[in-house]
């Protein structure tokens, strides 16, 4: 039987993000989103202006530093999933990371726990629907101009790396939680202090080997770095 992977890796997201990533979401406090488990972290910071500033964004090449929620959730919501549906489905341009790079410039970014899971799941919403929208065709044909480096890259490659930032950056958020949530049990601080599947926040989904990927070191919108040759070239960058 001939495998539609279209609907595969569409369903791939679905799954992830419907019974992992977003029950784990539940429950987010703005002490927990903007909280640093150590010093020096690239995060959101209040601009002046009512806004938001990024920190680390528009930096090509650069490793960061250990990054909080604010900063992995407005990544995932804003250069994953905003900045390539409003290129390939927007009419933006010039290439894939432009719109994103105008949104954090814009600074309209989420300045509240709950409003980074609505904006998250708004962006991913879109991008999913998008997808839907595609055959096999559309899946197979190169990113063209606005896939910059990577135009040779088809549709379909760029959507299996999207998913694989998801599950990484997802792994990430939960460990966060995970780290948060027993940081105040020690302490024995609020709701927290109860331990046990009351206090994870969402299904009890831990992630695992996802929360392990890489060096935690955030890849923000970085191009490819010397040394990165050997691994496929669709994952150099955000």
């Amino acid at each position: 039987m001939a495998i539609d992977w279209g609907r595969a890796v569409i369903g791939q997201l679905d799954f992830y993000w419907d019974h992992h990533l977003r029950p784990r979401l539940e429950g987010l406090s703005d002490d927990e989103y903007f909280w640093e488990p150590v010093d020096g972290c690239w995060s959101l910071r209040p601009r002046g202006d009512g806004r938001w500033r990024m920190d680390g964004a528009g930096g090509p090449g650069v490793s960061g530093p250990f990054t909080t929620l604010a900063w992995r959730m407005t990544h995932l919501s804003v250069s994953a999933f905003e900045s390539r549906y409003r290129a390939f489905f927007g009419g933006e341009g010039p290439d894939q990371w432009a719109p994103g790079a105008r949104l954090l410039a814009d600074g309209r970014l989420p300045g509240s726990a709950d409003d980074a899971v609505t904006y998250l799941e708004a962006a991913l919403s879109r991008w999913r629907d998008a997808l839907r929208a595609l055959d096999a065709d559309a899946l197979g044909a190169p990113l063209g101009p606005k896939g910059g480096d990577f135009a040779e890259q088809t549709m379909g490659e760029l959507v299996i790396h999207l998913n694989r930032e998801t599950m990484h950056h997802g792994g990430e958020i939960c460990l966060l939680r995970d780290l948060y949530r027993d940081r105040r049990v020690r302490a024995g601080v609020g709701d927290d202090a109860r331990g046990g599947d009351d206090a994870r926040g969402g299904d009890d989904a831990r992630e695992g080997d996802d929360a392990a990927e890489g060096d935690n070191a955030p890849e923000g919108d970085a191009r490819p770095r010397k040394g990165d040759q050997a691994q496929p070239p669709l994952l150099h960058r955000q």
